[in-house]
């Protein structure tokens, strides 16, 4: 007899360790310490470059990929969605060092003035931060002399990036439509 209640004691005990350890390795979330994951020193960098975004001529770099059956009837575009995948270089010029790429989406999403839903990646490709990128999404009001946007995110040099984006048209043709804007970026990140 007490040979069994000795066994039930010691299966009841493994059978609880069990259930705790499984329970406890299975959870949702928890705590850490930046160190644990790698994390350095939090820094704050300026990035500085030229946005190209082409929509004219046979190689465009922004293309309209959706619109609403108004769209064309609205003063402002609204509406209309343009799939991007526009260099990002060191001068204004095209024929400057190219730094990266600007890849997303934008939509013209005002009816009342032309104010753009900025949804992209800065995908970097030169330098230090090869390979890596921030996360843009905010809203751009074309016409206003500075807009500024939030960063959102980022990975590899960029992991846990906060921030903002200042956009400021250096040139547009407004013919085509055509525009090169200056960019500086002011972003927190480890």
């Amino acid at each position: 007899m007490a040979l069994g209640i000795t066994k039930l004691i010691i299966f009841s005990l493994l059978y609880t360790s069990a259930v705790l350890f499984t329970a406890n390795s299975h959870t949702f979330s928890r705590s850490l310490l930046p160190e644990e994951v790698g994390l350095k020193k939090e820094k704050l960098s300026h990035l500085h470059f030229y946005f190209h975004d082409i929509v004219s001529g046979r190689s465009p770099t922004a293309v309209r990929v959706a619109e609403a059956q108004t769209t064309n009837k609205s003063a402002t575009g609204f509406g209309a969605v343009v799939m991007i995948d526009d260099p990002l270089t060191e001068g204004p010029e095209m024929s400057s060092k190219e730094v990266g790429r600007a890849q997303g989406i934008y939509a013209a999403a005002s009816q009342n003035d032309v104010g753009l839903l900025m949804v992209q990646n800065y995908v970097f490709t030169e330098g230090k931060y090869n390979g890596s990128t921030l996360s843009v999404l905010g809203r751009n009001a074309v016409f206003s002399e500075v807009r500024e946007m939030p960063i959102v995110g980022g990975s590899r040099l960029f992991r846990f990036a906060r921030g903002y984006a200042q956009a400021r048209t250096h040139w547009v043709d407004l013919q085509t439509g055509d525009a090169v804007v200056e960019y500086n970026v002011y972003v927190f990140h480890y």
